[in-house]
């Protein structure tokens, strides 16, 4: 097996000295003054001789090894491209190729019981992102009290808003879904939403504004639920949209054994795009973008270029909306 490589080979054969390689692969993070065509010399032979810089020399020199961890509260990598999971990890390892981090994987949804030792363990990446619906808070005070570079990737209201995060303003987007079918007509909106809550959830009710609201597991819509409340006036359906769906699958099965078609007979809207359907009129959450916006923070943080008390350390995506065919005016006088 051929010597591993040095900087002093990278220094010959780019004819420049060890000190100019040592600053050009650190990141030349004194901003030192230098011909761009010298940066490019050293990089081309670097990788020209498969110069890979040792991590534990590299980490004793900057503290920094360059490593983002993920971590999950829930089941949460996808088994095929319809997870809604998926475009926010694609985003995720894209982001972190193109600032030249790696990621590493903590199965924290693997029967842990995400204890603040089981997060500790995060420790040992320069800086975590954090996924779930619910955030064990006791566990991840001490890394906040500590200012462990952390992002949770949706909005999180826990610790006072003490937690980095991005997330989608489901709020405004929500509310639009709402007014695009009032502009058709309609004035008697029902909310279907799932039992379970979080911040998402509550972001979404509250923009829809809408005060007939129907919780449920998704077992226990029928039929007669569906003809009860269009006896009853109700025009149009809006539904939450989360990760299992639940609610969403449940009113159209409804539907479905009522007899009925949207939307000639009843109206349908999502707070979100749900995976089956690309005709529903709702919104597309940026997932793809808020996982490369959550790496772009967290590395901020990292290196300190933002605070986690900053309002740069909050941020909301906007979501595009979406007019499908699953709406249309409201029928009678």
């Amino acid at each position: 097996m051929p010597p591993r490589p040095r900087q002093a080979d990278i220094a010959k054969l780019a004819g420049v000295s060890q000190a100019t390689v040592s600053v050009v692969l650190g990141g030349n993070r004194s901003n030192l003054r230098m011909a761009e065509s010298t940066r490019t010399r050293v990089l081309a032979a670097a990788e020209e001789l498969g110069y890979v810089p040792d991590p534990v020399a590299t980490r004793l020199a900057s503290r920094r090894n360059n490593i983002l961890g993920v971590y999950t509260f829930t089941p949460t990598f996808p088994t095929d491209i319809a997870d809604s999971y998926h475009p926010i990890l694609t985003g995720v390892e894209e982001q972190a190729a193109a600032l030249g981090q790696d990621l590493l994987l903590f199965t924290g949804a693997a029967g842990r019981a995400h204890d603040s030792r089981e997060l500790r363990r995060t420790r040992i990446a320069d800086g975590c992102l954090f996924f779930g619906r619910h955030v064990p808070v006791d566990a991840v005070a001490p890394l906040v009290a500590e200012g462990f570079p952390l992002v949770h990737i949706g909005r999180r209201d826990e610790l006072e808003g003490g937690i980095p995060h991005v997330g989608a303003d489901y709020v405004t987007a929500s509310a639009a879904v709402v007014e695009h079918l009032r502009s058709l007509g309609h004035t008697n909106i029902r909310y279907v939403r799932e039992h379970d809550d979080a911040p998402s959830s509550t972001d979404r009710e509250r923009g829809a504004g809408l005060t007939q609201v129907t919780r449920t597991d998704g077992g226990d819509l029928t039929a007669d639920t569906v003809r009860s409340w269009i006896a009853g006036g109700t025009t149009a359906l809006v539904v939450e949209e989360t990760d299992t769906c639940a609610a969403y699958l449940a009113v159209r099965r409804a539907i479905r054994d009522a007899g009925l078609r949207v939307p000639d007979d009843l109206s349908l809207a999502v707070l979100g795009r749900p995976p089956d359907d690309e005709a529903v009129t709702g919104f597309e959450v940026p997932r793809h973008e808020m996982g490369r916006a959550a790496v772009r923070l967290l590395v901020d943080l990292v290196t300190r270029a933002t605070t986690p008390d900053s309002p740069q350390a909050r941020r909301l995506l906007a979501c595009a909306p979406v007019q499908g065919a699953s709406t249309d005016r409201r029928k009678g006088p």
